[in-house]
């Protein structure tokens, strides 16, 4: 699904659930991670993240899409907007909006890490972030540090 096809679900959407129309623009925005998706106060925008379109259904994808909308119809007409607002409750309840969305599947990825020894004693060091070996020594010994 292009951006331009993503605009016209998000238009007809809000014409058939909110009956209002949605004059603004629709995006994916692929550095989206762990939400599904967002509306912007300033721009009045929704961003969604695609891996609700790749990783699950269509109608999950229908769902976020209702929730960014509640969000954006909430805010231009001046009432409570925000998740924890009783009117956004309400609103998210009757068009049938999902109230969470699902955690995207990705992959694992593990950090790399550095291992640093002591040259003397032979102490371990274990770090996430790479460093001088020869800028520091060891810290029980005051030894010589490499890499490992």
């Amino acid at each position: 699904m292009t951006d331009a096809e993503l605009q016209r679900l998000v238009e007809q959407i809000s014409l058939t659930a909110f009956q209002r129309p949605f004059k603004h623009r629709a995006t994916f925005n692929h550095r989206l991670r762990s939400s599904g998706g967002r509306y912007l106060l300033a721009s009045h925008d929704i961003q969604l993240n695609p891996k609700m379109l790749t990783d699950f259904d269509r109608a999950t994808l229908v769902g976020v899409i209702k929730h960014e909308l509640c969000h954006y119809h909430l805010h231009l007409t001046g009432r409570g907007y925000q998740h924890r607002n009783s009117d956004f409750k309400r609103l998210l309840a009757a068009v049938g909006g999902s109230r969470f969305a699902p955690a995207p599947k990705q992959p694992r990825v593990t950090a790399q890490r550095y291992v640093y020894q002591c040259q003397r004693c032979g102490q371990l060091y274990r770090r996430k972030r790479r460093m001088n070996p020869a800028r520091y020594r060891c810290g029980r010994c005051r030894g010589p540090i490499k890499l490992v």
